[in-house]
């Protein structure tokens, strides 16, 4: 039940009348809260990045639903008048499961029985109140919500090449918009209660299937082994996005590892003889320095504007979910501190680190710098050294990157909270290439101090310089 905290008393009441949307849930339940609202900060740098364009899931975005319905018949408004559109759609894809498994009318309320006899779990999911949603139309909108997910998986696991008459698997474009809705924090059912409706009826209706692997297909993340297996857990969609990435890191404890001081530029690093080496291995964040080879093996990053919503939707989920754990945070913080200038990118694009796609919308790798990178960081994971980070990273005027300076940069991140808790692998891998670099100095300093004696020879008795020159004496000042 949500509740209202008395700060005079420091008691807990309970609210007689529902709260306004928006509302914070206090308090909250750790293990049940997974589901919240991204902070203003972060939105307000590319408010679409985490904003539903076509299909509205969940209670976070029922605004939105009730604005589009203000504004029917106005076709002027294609945004909403998509909203209205998928939302018909719920209630076909409804009528079209029903008629999938026997009993139709007693399936569907089998369904919403059991989503009234979790709604309090369903509810305790999201970090805001949903206390002003009446129960009736919050068991309602989850029955639709979910139904239209795992019909839309559905046709999408047995279709064929050829129309079905159907536009939202007819119509590619519609068709990966409303995938990419299903992957944003804030449009999110939690996972427990699709499974509990539809794994039993998988399993039935694809004998060689669990809602586990449909979802998985449906994602394109067949490539993950791991995520397979019934003992791996996730909460919701953006979540089991994160889990494929972090899955390939090694299986070991947290370390306690200090802040990251310094580290170089990519093209610094290449010009002292470190090699950059792309890894084939979908979905990584592991990143590994070779102390035989001095290669620093990362895993090739594809940039691209789906990359970049996905990114967002993950950093924002690891900042309010997994602060301690935020390793696709840390992995951005990298990637972010090799690239200073255009030479960064071009080399990395060069190594393949960087999958980059030359066409007429992105002309020039300054771009893929200055818009990509920075915007990829721009209000994102390192909050608290935002106001310094951005000054070397955000683009003034169009035509050139503001130059940026290194040691500000890393000085600004090892401040951040997420930075001073970097991953073991990747304060590992930036401690052998810092060791490397003052290796190489060392051994710069002893050659240069060896040419000179070499150069200069000095009678230890204080004898003239031995140059032949008739220069300086050695006991002058």
């Amino acid at each position: 039940m949500d509740g209202m905290l008395d700060l005079e008393t420091g008691m807990i009441h309970e609210l007689e009348k529902p709260p306004v949307p928006g509302m914070w849930r206090f308090p909250t339940n750790p293990n049940l809260c997974c589901i919240y609202r991204v902070p203003e900060c972060l939105r307000e740098v590319n408010p679409k990045a985490y904003t539903p364009q076509l299909v509205l899931i969940g209670p976070l975005h029922r605004s939105l639903r009730s604005q589009a319905l203000k504004s029917r018949g106005d076709i002027t408004k294609t945004k909403s008048m998509g909203y209205l559109n998928t939302e018909a759609h719920k209630k076909i894809y409804l009528a079209e499961f029903a008629k999938r498994v026997e009993g139709k009318k007693r399936v569907v309320e089998g369904f919403r029985r059991m989503i009234e006899e979790d709604e309090d779990m369903i509810r305790a999911s999201y970090s805001e109140s949903t206390a002003w949603i009446e129960s009736q139309e919050f068991v309602d909108m989850v029955l639709y919500d979910s139904v239209f997910i795992i019909e839309l998986m559905l046709r999408d696991s047995s279709r064929l090449q050829e129309k079905i008459g159907d536009p939202l698997m007819d119509e590619p474009c519609l068709e990966s918009t409303i995938r990419g809705d299903l992957i944003l924090l804030e449009n999110q059912l939690p996972y427990f209660i699709l499974e509990k409706l539809f794994d039993p009826i998988v399993k039935i209706l694809l004998p060689n299937q669990t809602l586990r692997t449909l979802v998985i297909s449906y994602f394109e993340l067949d490539k993950s082994k791991k995520m397979k297996e019934e003992t791996s857990t996730f909460r919701h969609f953006t979540d089991l996005l994160r889990c494929v990435r972090v899955e390939t890191l090694p299986e070991h404890g947290v370390e306690d590892c200090g802040p990251i001081a310094k580290m170089h530029n990519a093209d610094k690093l290449d010009s002292r003889g470190l090699r950059f080496e792309a890894v084939e291995q979908e979905f990584s964040v592991e990143v590994k320095f070779d102390i035989k080879t001095g290669s620093l093996k990362i895993p090739c990053f594809s940039a691209d504007d789906d990359m970049e919503t996905l990114l967002r939707n993950i950093m924002a989920f690891e900042q309010s979910h997994y602060p301690y754990n935020a390793y696709v945070c840390d992995y951005i913080t990298f990637l972010d501190l090799l690239i200073d200038t255009e030479k960064d990118v071009d080399l990395l694009v060069e190594k393949d680190v960087i999958d980059y796609y030359s066409d007429r919308c992105n002309t020039s790798r300054s771009i893929l710098r200055r818009v990509y990178f920075s915007n990829v960081w721009r209000g994102t994971a390192t909050v608290t050294a935002a106001s310094i980070l951005l000054l070397t990273l955000i683009q003034t005027k169009i035509q050139e990157p503001v130059a940026a300076t290194k040691d500000n940069r890393s000085d600004a991140l090892s401040r951040s909270p997420i930075y001073r808790r970097a991953s073991p692998w990747i304060v590992s891998a930036i401690n052998w290439i810092n060791l490397s670099d003052i290796c190489q100095n060392k051994e710069k300093e002893i050659n240069d101090l060896t040419d000179f004696m070499n150069t200069n020879r000095v009678d230890p008795r204080g004898a003239e310089k031995c140059d032949g020159g008739g220069g300086y004496r050695a006991d002058e000042e």
